[in-house]
């Protein structure tokens, strides 16, 4: 699997669990936010694997320590992510990127 797939496998399957998530009075909030990741992962597939995001990535460890592994991300990705409630799929990327970036800095 290449790494823009794992990538896009993930924020599926985050937008999937938001979907299984059900809350009294979310206001739809659920509901907004498997919608804007489901999106991001369609998104994310037509990236191609040099995409300058896919080397932030690997140089952040989210591939593992040698960048062949599936997608994992640390703490502040799986957050980020967890709390995207909408917004177009490149908003998305570039908060993680800028994540990622504070990171590193």
């Amino acid at each position: 699997m290449s790494r823009i797939a794992s990538l896009a496998e993930y924020l599926r399957a985050q937008g999937r669990r938001k979907l299984d998530r059900v809350e009294t009075r979310d206001g739809g909030r659920n509901a907004r936010s498997a919608l804007a990741l489901l999106d991001a992962a369609a998104y994310t597939e037509a990236l191609g694997d040099d995409d300058p995001l896919v080397e932030l990535l690997v140089e952040a460890g989210c591939f593992g320590p040698h960048g062949f592994d599936a997608f994992q991300p640390g703490e502040q990705v799986t957050r980020l992510v967890r709390s995207w409630e909408s917004g177009e799929p490149w908003q998305l990327l570039m908060a993680i990127r800028f994540a990622l970036q504070g990171t590193r800095a």
